[in-house]
Parts: structure tokens; C-alpha cells; sequence
């Protein structure tokens, strides 16, 4: 089943925005559906769970990862698990919709190298670091240690934006949003 899907990957450094644009292209276009990620992470206050993430334990997760029910998955902070179930997949996949992801540049990698042309793969970058660092901070979600967590591994995760099909740079949402829309209706069109 998940063989038979058009699989639609959004990436990007934390805060550059593609979750925004993710949302705004679920709103605007019915061929497209969300899947949620598993992680371990803490729930935050506005997070709902099984709509925004699926929370596990570390040791669920794990279970998970040890029965192969993920498509990708990855360890992006130490003991801080994110991962794509296959079920997940599936379930949009019999819905006969496109599978819409948002998610870290490696497990990205994954779904790209494992589908191919069945993916499409954009990376969302952010206009400057300075700009990155500013919308970081406005989130008001992260505490200090996790903010210079996040904008170490920003650099990392900009050196791999060569390896997507797309980049949008994201210095005007709405038109970052109208870029997006073009790139997947010729995608879905193929």
C-alpha cells in the first residue's frame, strides 16, 4: 500500500517555517493529508497527541523500531526519538491521498532515498540565521539550553539542502506557499 502512495516531504532547520506552509497546503488542496510523526519528546501545552505527534515513551518507541514499524526513524537529540510509522502511511495511503511529511532532514534523506520519484523531497530554508534566531526566540517554547541546541544543528542541516529537489527560501511566507503549491500540483500531475 505505502508502494502505491505519493509521498510529499517538507524539511527544514527548526523555525524556518515549513510547518506554517505545511498547513496552509493541507488547508487549500483535499488530494493532500498530514501524516503525524511518532516522537518522545514532551508534549507541549498546545499539542495534541495523535493530531500534532504521537508521544511515546522511549521504550514504545524503541519496541517500535525492534518490530519495524517505521519507515524512518531517528535519534535527533540524545534519547529524543522521531520517527514515520508505517501505519501512519497507510492509512492515508487508502484514503487514496497524497502523504504530506514535516520532518528532520534526515529522516527526509530516508524516505527519499527509499521511494525515489514516488517523493518529493523540499527543503525549506530560512532567509538569514539572524532571522532563524529571531523566530526561534518569538516561539516562546524553547528554554535557553534548547535554543542553542536547536541553532547548532542549523548549520548542519543546511548542508544537506543540496540534496532535496526543491528549495524554497522562506522570506515571504505567502509566497513561499504559493511556491510550494506549484511545485506539488506538477508532482500530483505526473
Amino acid at each position: 500500500m505505502v508502494d502505491d502512495a505519493k509521498l510529499i516531504i517538507f524539511t527544514a532547520p527548526s523555525g524556518a517555517g515549513k510547518t506554517t506552509i505545511v498547513h496552509r497546503l493541507l488547508e487549500a488542496d483535499s488530494r493532500l493529508a498530514f501524516s503525524v510523526s511518532a516522537c518522545t519528546r514532551k508534549k507541549r501545552p498546545n499539542e495534541t497527541n495523535g493530531k500534532h505527534y504521537y508521544f511515546l515513551t522511549e521504550e514504545q518507541f524503541k519496541k517500535k523500531i525492534e518490530n519495524g514499524e517505521f519507515i524512518e526513524w531517528e535519534e535527533v537529540y540524545p534519547g529524543i526519538f522521531y520517527g514515520t510509522l508505517s501505519s501512519e502511511v497507510e492509512r492515508i495511503a487508502r484514503q487514496g491521498k497524497a502523504v504530506v511529511f514535516d520532518i528532520d532532514v534526515k529522516g527526509a534523506l530516508n524516505i527519499k532515498n527509499k521511494f525515489g520519484n514516488k517523493a518529493l523531497a523540499i527543503f525549506v530554508k530560512p532567509p538569514s540565521l539572524e532571522a532563524l534566531r529571531e523566530r526561534l526566540k518569538r516561539r516562546n517554547s524553547e528554554d535557553e539550553q534548547s535554543l542553542a541546541k536547536r541553532l547548532e544543528r542549523v548549520s548542519y542541516e543546511l548542508s544537506f539542502e543540496n540534496c532535496f529537489d526543491h528549495v524554497i527560501v522562506n522570506d515571504d511566507l505567502d509566497k513561499a506557499v504559493k511556491e510550494a503549491r506549484l511545485i506539488i500540483g506538477k508532482f500530483l500531475e505526473q
